[in-house]
């Protein structure tokens, strides 16, 4: 009897085994059979029963999902491709929903990616670059200084205003999305821009640009630095004429009392008799022939000229 009995406590053990399954706080579970849902879906975490071999338990999580897509390139109001690339949250709150339409996790990936990527797209697509990359609202429209008072560089460093920022186009893509993914069972918690950039078919012209923009203002500053290196140059020749001018003027007015007070002395010098006087008009007639007569000079004097009155009165003395 007792060889008879283990049989039994096995298969009745196996048969308990199969019967009994737990539930872990972040699991709810819907139990089939045959492929179809019974009952309601079971939230409550514990042990549980079903019956062996005919029952399938099928567990879904509670806990909150995330969602990350990969970069997708799209264009945006102003003609500009970009590549965006999303990531958000979200859980399972109607698990029967969830389990009629879409079974796995894998799946609901797969529609998230359809949904998210295409709300995605459409708002990219009604928004121009500025609105996703800024957060910044009602932002006066500002331009480099450099360039705000040149004709020719009209609309070059210029920031475009900012009417709704990237927080709005996030919060509309969410609301959009989040009302098609309630019919799986699904409610959409968040959604964030990850990474936006230039596609790299894109990239080589913007940058392209930015060096252009740069080289403008690069040769504005060379146009200014040189115009205000002429205006520095011409203060200084005019500050040097002005000073040579000055201490040219100062220079004659310095001769001028010099010679005059020279002149004075000579006068109050040679005054003081006739033979000083006749000395003087001596001395000074005979300067006058050695800064005129040199060896090749010949002059051609009247016999009534002041000059030559001492040379009437010397006598030649001839040679032995």
């Amino acid at each position: 009897m007792k060889k008879g009995l283990i049989p039994l406590v096995l298969v009745g053990g196996f048969v308990l085994f199969n019967s009994l399954y737990t539930i872990g706080e972040a699991q709810q579970v819907i139990i089939t059979q045959f492929g179809k849902p019974i009952g309601e879906p079971i939230t409550s975490a514990g042990l549980k029963f079903k019956i062996p071999f005919i029952q399938t338990v099928n567990r879904i999580d509670k806990r909150i999902l995330e969602w990350d897509g990969s970069p997708s390139d799209m264009p945006t109001k102003d003609k500009l491709y970009i590549s965006v690339n999303l990531f958000a949250r979200w859980r399972i709150t109607d698990p029967m929903a969830y389990f009629l339409r879409l079974r796995d996790e894998r799946s609901a990936q797969s529609r998230l990616d359809d949904i998210l990527g295409s709300e995605t797209r459409n708002m990219v697509a009604r928004n121009e670059l500025i609105e996703i990359v800024r957060t910044t609202k009602d932002r006066k429209p500002s331009q480099d200084t450099t360039l705000a008072d040149s004709q020719a560089n009209a609309g070059i460093g210029t920031l475009l205003p900012i009417k709704n920022g990237r927080e709005s186009v996030e919060m509309a893509i969410y609301k959009a999305a989040a009302e098609k993914v309630k019919v799986f069972g699904i409610e959409l918690l968040d959604i964030r821009f990850k990474r936006i950039n230039y596609t790299e078919t894109v990239q080589p012209k913007i940058f392209e640009r930015m060096i252009s923009e740069r080289r403008q203002i690069a040769e504005r500053f060379r146009s200014e630095g040189n115009g205000e290196a002429a205006r520095i140059r011409g203060n200084l020749m005019r500050d040097q004429d002005r000073i040579q001018s000055e201490a040219y003027k100062q220079v004659e007015q310095t001769r001028g009392e010099g010679d005059a007070k020279a002149a004075e002395i000579y006068a109050n010098a040679f005054n003081q008799s006739p033979e000083a006087s006749s000395f003087y008009q001596f001395t000074r007639t005979l300067e006058t022939y050695r800064s005129v007569v040199t060896a090749d000079s010949t002059l051609l004097l009247s016999t009534d000229s002041d000059v030559y009155k001492f040379l009437k009165q010397t006598e030649i003395t001839p040679k032995p």
